[in-house]
Parts: structure tokens; sequence; C-alpha cells
């Protein structure tokens, strides 16, 4: 944002799939209201879905007599949007903003939206007049999507340079990897990635005070999150570990459409099955992520985990997968019975994925 745009109003919206970044977006527009030395503004937060724009002007339509004032924090504000006579009421307290008092509104998102050539932002109509509101009066409007893969190791640099850590080659990677940001399937969850690898910074910090922390310090003290989500079910299936899959596969499957795992699956032997061809006609390991289009770590696991197949058993897999899908949307024999269709499931993990 150049100087000349620089935000001026004790306003702000902030949106996208990073609640750490919201957060500190939040308390950074506090600081710049109370001022260099100034008394923190107190914090008051309500959700839009419990609260009204009348309750939200009571705490900030009138300035403090004495200490700091509020920073008023409006989590997920789309519930007084939606509506011609609410959205209205609610960007009227814009002009109402009491001196040495904020309004910040948290706009949570499982994915950061995409922006389009009808929405520059991705956000949709009332979020979006929400936005235009703010950004007229003179406050600061941002989006912040979660870092991934690379991006997310180079944001854990930065932040343990802030935070005057030293992190030897590869630590920070590691760190990354252990918090699922190298993840590449759509339904992981990163929102609070980055908050958890603060934290992490923050107990390493501890563990080596003064000291650098190493690639090796990471791997003893974090653990990798596995969500309850395909792409862990994916990775056990893909290095065949049939028993961890299996147990897995009954919590997936309770939160995810069956015909969506089967998409997950097929893409992931797909995968596998073009990194083994590859391979086999004598292509080399430094040569994959740029034939397969994908980051080198990506490429990097996709090739260990072929190496645990021969091109037949994936194939094979493949094939099994076919039938399970064809099964359980009705073709020939229907497998209307939910535990069936489960059951086909781990058959289908002991039949074709298990090692034999």
């Amino acid at each position: 944002m150049s100087p000349a745009a620089a935000p001026t109003a004790p306003l702000g919206y902030y949106w996208g799939d990073d609640s750490h970044a919201l957060e500190r977006a939040a308390t950074a527009l506090g600081a710049r209201v109370a001022g260099p030395g100034g008394e923190p503004l107190q914090r008051w937060r309500a959700s839009a879905a419990t609260t009204s724009a009348a309750h939200i002007g009571e705490r900030i339509a009138t300035g403090a007599l004495f200490g700091g004032g509020t920073l008023a924090i409006v989590a997920e504000p789309l519930p007084l949007l939606r509506a011609k006579a609410t959205r209205a009421e609610l960007l009227g307290l814009l002009a109402r903003v009491a001196p040495g008092n904020a309004l910040v509104f948290l706009d949570p998102f499982e994915r950061h939206p995409k922006r389009t050539a009808a929405s520059p932002t991705g956000l949709d109509a009332s979020r979006t007049a929400l936005h235009d509101a703010i950004v007229a009066a003179g406050g600061d409007a941002r989006g912040f999507a979660a870092p991934t893969e690379g991006a997310m190791a180079r944001w854990i640099e930065d932040q343990g340079r802030e935070r005057g850590l030293r992190l030897g080659r590869g630590a920070a990677q590691e760190l990354a990897i252990r918090i699922g940001a190298f993840v590449r399937e759509g339904d992981v969850n990163r929102q609070r990635q980055s908050q958890l690898a603060a934290s992490e910074l923050d107990k390493l910090a501890l563990y080596r005070p003064g000291g650098e922390i190493s690639r090796e310090d990471v791997q003893a003290l974090v653990s990798e999150a596995v969500p309850a989500s395909t792409w862990a079910l994916l990775d056990l299936i893909a290095t065949r570990r049939t028993r961890d899959a299996a147990d897995l596969l009954e919590r997936v499957l309770d939160g995810t459409a069956e015909p969506v795992v089967v998409v997950q699956l097929h893409r992931r032997l797909r995968e596998l099955i073009e990194v083994a061809d590859l391979v086999a006609n004598g292509t080399r390991a430094n040569e994959l992520p740029r034939l397969l289009k994908l980051h080198p770590f990506r490429a990097e696991t996709l090739l260990r985990q072929a190496a645990a197949w021969t091109l037949p058993e994936l194939e094979f897999a493949l094939d099994g997968l076919l039938e399970l899908d064809a099964a359980i949307k009705g073709a020939g024999r229907a497998m209307a019975d939910e535990r069936a269709r489960r059951l086909a499931f781990t058959l289908w993990l002991a039949e074709r994925v298990a090692s034999r």
C-alpha cells in the first residue's frame, strides 16, 4: 500500500484462512490507534451471530474518560450483512467510532476466497459492501491467505527472527512439514497452521534459549499434525500402512462423502503410477519436479511412496478402486447398506493395498 493510500481511520476489515494473521492485524490496528507510548486499547469481542449493530455502537460511540479506549472486534460479520436493513445499520457505525476507539471486523474462511474478474477480492456482494465502506472511510481492508510449503518455511524464519531465535539449516522447513503446510489436498483446514507454528517456535525458544535450533530439535519436540482428513489417509495408503489406514478410514468416512474419498485416492494412485513409470523409464529423481510440475518436496514424497510398490501392484490397486467406486455408486449390485460399503473399503485395503 502506498503512503498516500495508508489507512488513517480506526477501522479494519480482515478476511482469509490465516486466523493468526487476522488477529495480528487487529492488534496492529489497535496499537496504531493508541499511538506510540499510548495506553493500550481494551479489547471487546463479539460474534455477529450473537450481537447487533446497536450493541456494537454502545461500545465504540463514546470515548474513554480515563485510560485506553476500546478495540471492538466483531467476528464473522456476515449475519449482520445479509439483510439490507441490518447491513445499513452496521455500515452506519463506521462514522460513529469515537476518538481513541477502533472497530475491526475479522472474517475467517476455511479456505481463502479466490479472486475473480467480478470480485477482485474474492468476497461476495454482502462482504464487498463492508470492504468498500471501510476503504471509503479511510480504514484498512486486507485479505490474509495462509502460507503453504516454502512460503510457510519463510514465514517461520521471519517469525524466528522476530523472536531472536537462530534456526539452523532445514529447521524452518521441518517445522512447516510437521504442521502440515506441505500438504496439497484441498480438504485441509489451514486456519490454525500459523498459530500452531508460532506456538511451536515459542516452545523451541524455551528448549534452546540463546542457542541454534536444529532440524533434529524440531523433529524431537514437534509432533506431526495429523488432522482427520483424507490427506493423512492418502499418505498411509501410499506407504501401504494398511492397519493405520483402516483405523483412520472410519473417521474420514464419518465426515467425508465416500465418492470424494474415492476421487482423492484415485488421484494419489495415478500420481504414484506416473512417478513409478517415469523412474522405470530412466528418469532421474532431480528431473521429477520439472516434469511433473511439482514442488521438489512433493515430488520427493511421491518418489519415496512409489518405491513401496511395483507398477503391477499400483495398477492392481487402481483397478480395485474403480470397482469399489462402481459398487458404492450402485452399478451392478447396489451397496445401499453403509456397513457393507465400509466393509468394501476395508477389503480393498486388505486385498489391493497391503504388501504381499
